[in-house]
């Protein structure tokens, strides 16, 4: 799934009709996250977390959301996951829009030393309601890959890096001409939610710092470049007004307490 996730990285769809790409903006914030763990039999946890997020250069409440699920480890190198998510963000016109997130994962590794090497792969189903379904898609799938590694540099601090690539699986698909006389599309048609791409690269670097048995503290940087399809049409879905891909890099300074139980 990676490998196909590098491939996609290197084409991203542009659908069937001419598009165009707006300025990079940037933005800065901060997340604040919880998590408690708890070990209900060997290799078995459940767990529920919590995260509030800043935006707007730190200055506005973005984003909140709250979930919980079940992490299984079959072996040392290999562990598995299920969970659900209750987001509430909001959007460019200060309107809170809620949406439930079900995912499910899978995680290989292996251990060199102090080092840890990780492949991680989520596949994600979110609803969320939508005004114009011929411009968003009310249900959708996306597929996030991870590579990371790790160093135990104590029985206390262990620092890392990772990088993430998210690839929408199901985004609205659309064919139309554009006609450079006018500036304006003809020959719209909807064609169903079948367009794939890469729409998020994410790197970070952070420190993990374990206090004791049951506390730690997780100090991180983050950044994620984003490239989200932009679709205008009317609500019956038979003109397109504009199709534009709206390019962002986001900034994050993130700190996470878990505890374990």
């Amino acid at each position: 799934m990676t490998l196909a996730c590098i491939l996609l990285a290197a084409i991203p769809a542009l659908a069937n009709a001419q598009g165009t790409a707006n300025d990079m903006e940037t933005d800065f914030g901060s997340r604040l996250s919880a998590t408690l763990d708890k070990k209900i039999s060997k290799g078995f946890h459940w767990f529920a977390e919590g995260e509030i997020r800043t935006s707007d250069n730190f200055t506005d409440l973005g984003r909140y959301q709250a979930g919980t699920g079940l992490t299984y480890k079959i072996s040392p190198n290999f562990k598995i996951g299920a969970g659900y998510l209750f987001i509430n963000n909001k959007n460019s016109s200060d309107i809170w829009k809620p949406r439930h997130r079900f995912y499910g994962d899978a995680s290989v590794g292996f251990n060199s030393g102090n080092w840890r090497f990780s492949v991680k792969e989520r596949l994600q189903y979110t609803h969320r309601e939508v005004g114009n379904p011929y411009q968003s898609n009310p249900n959708s799938l996306t597929l996030k890959s991870r590579l990371k590694v790790s160093y135990k540099a104590s029985s206390a601090l262990t620092p890392y890096g990772y990088i993430e690539f998210r690839n929408v699986l199901n985004d609205p698909a659309c064919s139309a001409t554009w006609n450079t006389a006018n500036q304006s599309y003809s020959d719209y048609s909807f064609e169903g939610y079948n367009d794939a791409y890469l729409n998020r690269v994410r790197g970070s670097l952070g420190v993990d710092w374990k206090l004791d048995k049951r506390n730690s503290i997780d100090f991180y940087l983050l950044g994620d470049y984003c490239y989200d399809k932009n679709i205008d049409t009317n609500a019956e879905g038979t003109k397109l007004k504009s199709l534009t891909y709206d390019r962002t890099f986001k900034g994050w300074l993130g700190i996470g307490y878990k505890f374990s139980f």
